[in-house]
């Protein structure tokens, strides 16, 4: 062993991902070449970058290239680039660590259903470990742009517990990756072999990738080498533009759907941008930048531009090329360009189109992948309502939810769906929110509209209440939450329904008077409603305030939620309403079901009892007594 050579333990999730990615990922153990390739187009982009200000980086050698060989008899296949190169550090963190947000959150979802975890690597992105998929050794041998040729480094590892670093001499900048083959992968040894997978996997490469041939000189370009996104689209079939997706966004599976377009005007750019199939296992974390490459004339300048596409739209990949902005623009020159604006006004428009195209969709093909799209990213572009004013109404259209129309919790009706079922005298959209499916469909706020036949909209994401903030009306009708406010159904309460209900609410006056002095300290006000047919109460909050199910949200989340009370809604026709009329308001009986009917009421809408052995004790009295 050389006396610099140092061997080092992976880290903790390196070998996880290591032992989980070699069995799930083997029966599609071809993409470890389209990975690799990958990243050496990634090294080459990153020099490109870094040039821009120090052209010295390029040395004598400017034609930036990738080059895959093999060996036979040392059974060995060698992919190198003369990109960026990595020094003795970045190879350490680059090569032992892994240094992803989520990266916990992704352990934990992993099941042991091979099939499932392998889609879910997928997601991850695990480019250069995939060469342990069929190699039981991997050296690499690395030198950065800008450093002597005998700051060279060596890394090498059999892909178990560690790995071992030691300087060379490298006579030229970049990366060269030996994958040592496990026994019984010799096919692999094999020009046609290598030649087919690379043309299947990475012909869209804007680097030419080289091989040299029996019989040739000299290697040659295998693929096209020129970047997708400049060519026509009639000489793309979609198998090239779904490889690219993979190659962008490292997911293993195909997007449900993609746009390329060339933009002239007052900003001239390509843009290529994809709509995954799945949602990738960080959608969540709002601090991750977005999904899109920024190139100005081909030339890489960024990952992860989130300038150039809302936070709401984070889930699309692709890459945009700008024929206006300047080589060295900086992170902090796009927030300021009015280039930029364009670009990321005219993508978001863009996007919204490839949705509205398939939702708009007469095909079943389309209508299912926006019926895939909405479970994947419903709830994020639910975010856009608040966030982009300017296309609110676009983004309306384009919502989905659950509603008592269907018996299921399959969220795919829309507003029009919604507008066209409407009755006769009915001007409002009435939903209902909870925190799950369950508790929206068995709301005692919806027995009337069920009696009824009226349609109420079941809304149980954590974002809906935000959402809702911001979303009033749509098409000219109102959105009305059914737990809010006083019932008013409208043209849909004929004269003698009116009169009935005027008569009743005035022959409870005194009830209604008695229980609001009982429950002074729970309930804002005690009044009769015509909502409930089953139920004997339910709780509403005031027109301007915050619902119950929004408070309990801000609670659970640690925050500050203003102190208020509901209102308590009593059914006159309900036994346990008419029994309560005649009891002496005095007694503590009386008393006892009035709080009874509360704390029911707030159970009954998923709320939590402020004082569950009360509320207990006064149940098995009232059971005990005659």
């Amino acid at each position: 062993m050389s006396e610099n050579k140092q061997t080092m333990g992976f880290q903790a999730e390196v070998k996880q991902l290591l032992q989980l990615m070699i069995h799930s990922l083997y029966s599609n153990k071809e993409i470890f070449l389209r990975e690799l390739v990958s990243n050496a187009s990634d090294a080459a982009d990153k020099l490109r970058f870094e040039a821009i200000n120090n052209d010295a980086l390029y040395g004598d050698d400017h034609e930036l290239k990738i080059q895959v060989s093999f060996d036979k008899e040392a059974r060995t296949i060698t992919i190198s680039d003369n990109g960026i190169g990595m020094s003795r550090d970045e190879a350490i963190s680059h090569l032992g660590t892994i240094a992803k947000s989520g990266t916990k959150e992704f352990f934990g979802r992993l099941s042991g259903d091979q099939q499932k975890d392998a889609a879910l690597i997928g997601q991850f992105g695990v480019g250069f470990y995939s060469g342990f998929i069929v190699a039981d050794k991997i050296t690499v041998e690395s030198r950065r742009a800008g450093l002597d040729a005998s700051e060279g480094v060596r890394w090498e590892s059999a892909g178990e517990g560690d790995y071992s670093v030691e300087p060379i001499d490298k006579a030229s900048r970049g990366t060269d990756i030996i994958l040592h083959l496990r026994e019984g992968e010799d096919e692999l040894l094999n020009e046609w072999k290598l030649e087919s997978i690379i043309r299947k996997y990475s012909d869209h490469i804007s680097l030419p990738i080289l091989m040299k041939k029996e019989g040739a000189d000299a290697p040659a370009a295998i693929n096209q080498a020129s970047a997708l996104w400049a060519r026509s689209k009639s000489e793309i079939t979609q198998e090239q533009y779904d490889e690219f997706y993979k190659h962008v966004s490292h997911d293993f599976g195909a997007p449900l759907t993609h746009t390329h377009n060339r933009v002239e005007g007052r900003s001239e750019y390509t843009q290529l941008l994809y709509i995954p199939a799945k949602a990738p296992f960080d959608l969540w974390d709002r601090n991750k930048r977005g999904g899109i490459k920024l190139y100005v004339k081909r030339v890489f300048i960024m990952d992860d531009a989130e300038q150039l596409m809302p936070t709401y739209l984070r889930f699309v990949k692709g890459v945009i090329d700008s024929a206006d902005l300047p080589l060295n623009v900086s992170r902090e020159i796009l927030q300021e360009s009015r280039d930029v604006k364009a670009i990321r006004e005219g993508s978001t428009k863009r996007v919204l189109g490839m949705l509205e195209e398939l939702a708009n969709a007469d095909e079943q093909e389309k209508k299912d992948k926006y019926a895939t799209f909405w479970t994947e990213f419903g709830q994020v572009l639910k975010e856009g309502i608040g966030e982009d004013f300017a296309n609110k109404d676009r983004l309306a259209k384009l919502l989905r939810f659950a509603s008592t129309h269907n018996d299921s919790d399959v969220q795919d009706v829309s507003f029009e769906a919604y507008i066209s079922r409407m009755k006769e005298g009915q001007d409002k959209i009435f939903y209902v929110t909870a925190d799950s499916y369950a508790a929206a469909k068995n709301s005692p706020h919806l027995e009337i509209f069920r009696k009824k036949g009226v349609e109420v909209l079941l809304l149980t994401d954590r974002v809906d209440e935000w959402m809702l903030s911001f979303l009033s009306d749509f098409d000219g009708k109102e959105l009305h939450s059914v737990a809010k406010g006083g019932l008013d159904l409208g043209g849909m309460e004929d004269e003698a329904e009116k009169k009935e209900h005027a008569e009743t609410e005035t022959q409870y006056q005194e009830l209604v008077g008695k229980m609001k002095e009982a429950l002074a300290d729970k309930a804002k006000e005690v009044r009769v409603t015509f909502r409930l047919t089953d139920s004997p109460a339910c709780l509403v909050a005031d027109e301007h305030e915050l619902s119950g199910n929004l408070l309990r949200m801000l609670k659970a989340a640690g925050q500050s939620a203003p102190e208020s009370k509901p209102i308590l809604e009593i059914n006159p026709q309900h036994p346990l309403v008419t029994r309560l009329k005649y009891e002496d308001a005095a007694s503590d009986k009386f008393k006892d079901w009035a709080h009874i009917l509360f704390d029911q009421a707030l159970l009954a809408e998923g709320g939590t009892l402020t004082d569950p052995a009360s509320f207990v004790k006064r149940m098995n009295e009232m059971l005990l007594s005659k």
